[in-house]
């Protein structure tokens, strides 16, 4: 399963917050922990207690579109209060455009609400620079909702190409040859959604088990049983990998499977803000330059990352 909102972007922003970087124009005294707050409680899956930093944050400084609003509209949309997350979305739309971060949830609330041919719309849009992974799958599920066979093809062979261990994938492929009467590919596709919902469900819990060991010790034999997660062809297993050793304290650790996820997708800018913000947790302020610059060549108009460029280039005496 996907992350439920782009990680990365909130690791950065909360380093942004955090970390004491200069800003070009001060926020309203307060306005940086009440966001801060927010990112952590989005983070945890706190979704209440993000809406309420967020609002108060946008009750000191209405101008935080990227910042505050669209991130709330995110704790409203995992809430399931669809009427409000469409109406804070709408208004970022409204400042920022049809940028791909907006039209993703937007779309996927269409879905929701049955509302095909706008979900097409706006996913096919969003799939054009798609935020997050599943951004295919979702098209490619609405195309079968739809009822058009072609394209829902396309576009859930497309997500299994950018998605292979999402069992979701293979079981709407089963679902559509189904009722395609493609009975042999329906039963392959099924077999194999099954076979990724039991290494899933396997997964789960030894990760479960390397969350405990990392955070009762020793820091060696924590890091022998979670290398065995270690997949050194899936850069979505070591992102997970790398993303666990980092919430537990072990940002040291985080940096080889973030390393090699990096590489094998140096396209994917999620991939690259988890580098970078690593190598920014240790310190190693150079060494983000790369991934960084990666990132912001994929969304050169993405404010967090630009923001955080600025304050990369503060340290630095040329950019």
């Amino acid at each position: 399963m996907m992350s439920r909102f782009l990680v990365a972007i909130l690791l950065f922003l909360s380093l942004f917050v955090f970390a004491g970087i200069s800003q070009t124009n001060p926020a309203p005294e307060g306005v940086d922990s009440h966001v801060g707050a927010g990112y952590e409680a989005l983070k945890q899956d706190r979704y209440e207690d993000a809406m309420r930093e967020f609002r108060a944050a946008l009750a000191l400084d209405p101008t935080l579109v990227e910042r505050a609003q669209f991130p709330l509209g995110v704790a409203l949309f995992e809430s399931h209060q669809y009427s409000d997350a469409r109406k804070e979305l709408e208004a970022v739309r409204k400042v920022v455009g049809d940028h791909p971060n907006v039209l993703y949830y937007l779309g996927r609330m269409e879905l929701e609400s049955g509302q095909v041919d706008l979900a097409i719309r706006d996913l096919s849009k969003a799939a054009v620079k798609p935020p997050l992974p599943d951004t295919a799958y979702y098209l490619g599920f609405a195309y079968a909702q739809k009822g058009d066979s072609v394209s829902a093809e396309k576009w859930l062979k497309e997500a299994e190409r950018a998605t292979p261990q999402d069992a979701r994938v293979p079981f709407q492929l089963g679902t559509l040859y189904r009722k395609l009467g493609r009975g042999e590919d329906a039963r392959k596709a099924l077999a194999r959604s099954g076979e990724l919902r039991k290494r899933d469900n396997d997964e789960v819990q030894m990760r479960v088990e390397c969350a405990q060991k990392l955070d009762q010790g020793p820091r060696q034999e924590a890091r022998a049983f979670c290398d065995k997660l270690y997949d050194p062809n899936s850069a979505e297993k070591l992102t997970k990998l790398g993303t666990l050793y980092g919430e537990h304290g072990d940002v040291e650790a985080a940096l080889k499977p973030l390393q090699r996820a990096a590489e094998l997708a140096p396209q994917s800018p999620q991939m690259q803000y988890n580098l970078a913000f690593a190598y920014f947790q240790l310190g190693q302020f150079e060494a983000a330059r790369a991934p960084l610059e990666l990132a912001l060549k994929r969304w050169p108009d993405l404010f967090p990352l630009n923001a955080v460029r600025d304050s990369f280039c503060a340290r630095r005496t040329a950019c």
